[in-house]
């Protein structure tokens, strides 16, 4: 194979139509989150290793583009934008009081097969993280924000689920389990395996209706009956706490007049090393896998040795278009073209002309030939350009 003809797996060119939707997407996302508040920023897009080294367990070392600078240290292509984010915060914005609402924009890289279902190793993510705020209107702002954002973009037919890590880890302590147990019980309920869980805690020393909750998460999920039928004298403290969490940002949520577009999903558990609290996921038609993702992690900022609490959420642009094109909304409309021309004298005319439409907000091509006027009518006609105007010293015309 010829490789100078082909793109590298897990990326891809954008054609003119997909690449206008996607600035768009872009666009209308980021004028959302402006609405909120929250400023944009922009972190490179390569950082040293240690900056992900650290990071919870949440990327593997083996999915990172590594390289190395001219002293022999290690770089990598970011493999998520949260983190720097999360360094920029820690060691630029000391001087600033929190909350810090940041924005962003821009492409992450990871050298795996598959992420999160679509086989990409370049992506873009537009998202943001909302810094030293831990109330729950902290949260319910990043998940009112992103249906906000889903919404101007196009997409209709789309649900967040929300979930709370800290119940989740609260009925593994509960249980007695080890933190390799944990993490079995947490890929099992991920899974939705209700027999081998059902395995795991028999061999628990807890109260049968404890086990049985347990066994009962990957079907628990609905509207606010989900947490209301739970018997709370069951849970202890952590469990307890992290419920009632849950409660009031649904309950928050639902004064925004959004809970038509949240579900709640106890069985929702992912990156517990990572997340501390409330996670979700936003799903729709079109796409076999979540096009954005997000929740609270108390404990990131400290490991930049600044312990503040965040949340945030990561909307994945690619994913949002694909819905978007599978969906058929008419949300992307190229611009109509005027085509310009004129004989060699009469350039600096048409050039001016040009220009002031240009003024006026229109999008103008030049002719870059020479010929006469059914030329230029031919050329416009293969091209699709519907208007055409000759110019000359003395004025302009429409060529019909």
């Amino acid at each position: 194979m010829k490789w100078s003809l082909h793109t590298p797996e897990g990326t891809a060119d954008i054609l003119c139509q997909e690449a206008l939707l996607r600035r768009r997407t872009e666009e209308t996302i980021a004028g959302v989150f402006g609405g909120y508040g929250y400023r944009g920023v922009e972190t490179p897009i390569f950082e040293f290793y240690d900056v992900f080294a650290n990071n919870a367990g949440t990327i593997a070392q083996e999915s990172m583009f590594k390289f190395f600078d001219e002293q022999g240290r290690i770089l990598v292509l970011r493999p998520d934008l949260t983190t720097p984010i999360a360094r920029l915060a820690a060691t630029k914005l000391k001087g600033e009081k929190p909350p810090y609402r940041l924005s962003y924009c821009g492409n992450a890289f990871r050298n795996e097969r598959e992420t999160g279902g679509a086989k990409l190793r370049e992506f873009t993510q537009s998202g943001i993280e909302l810094i030293g705020a831990d109330h729950p209107l902290s949260d319910a702002e990043v998940i009112t924000a992103t249906v906000e954002c889903l919404l101007a973009a196009g997409l209709e037919n789309f649900q967040i689920d929300i979930g709370q890590v800290a119940f989740f880890k609260g009925l593994a302590a509960q249980l007695g389990l080890d933190a390799e147990q944990t993490e079995q019980l947490r890929e099992m309920v991920d899974r939705k395996n209700s027999l081998a869980i059902e395995e795991l805690v028999a061999l628990c020393d807890a109260d049968d209706a404890l086990k049985a909750l347990v066994v009962s998460l990957p079907s628990r999920f609905g509207g606010m009956e989900v947490v209301d039928g739970i018997d709370e004298s069951l849970l202890g403290d952590t469990a307890r706490s992290a419920l009632d969490n849950l409660r009031q940002v649904y309950s928050i949520i639902r004064d925004y007049g959004m809970e038509s577009y949240v579900s709640i999903d106890l069985g929702m558990v992912q990156s517990l090393n990572y997340y501390t609290g409330i996670i979700f996921k936003g799903f729709t038609h079109g796409v076999g896998y979540p096009v954005c993702g997000g929740g609270r992690y108390d404990t990131l900022l400290a490991e930049f040795d600044a312990p503040l609490s965040a949340t945030g959420v990561a909307i994945g642009i690619d994913r949002v278009v694909s819905a978007l094109m599978w969906q058929k909304k008419e949300v992307a409309v190229q611009p109509e073209i005027t085509l310009i021309a004129c004989d060699n004298d009469d350039r600096a005319a048409a050039y001016v002309y040009a220009r002031t439409l240009r003024e006026e907000g229109k999008t103008v091509q030049m002719w870059l030939d020479e010929g006469s006027r059914d030329d230029v009518k031919n050329f416009a006609k293969e091209a699709g350009i519907a208007r055409v105007i000759w110019v000359t010293a003395d004025g302009a015309q429409e060529l019909d």
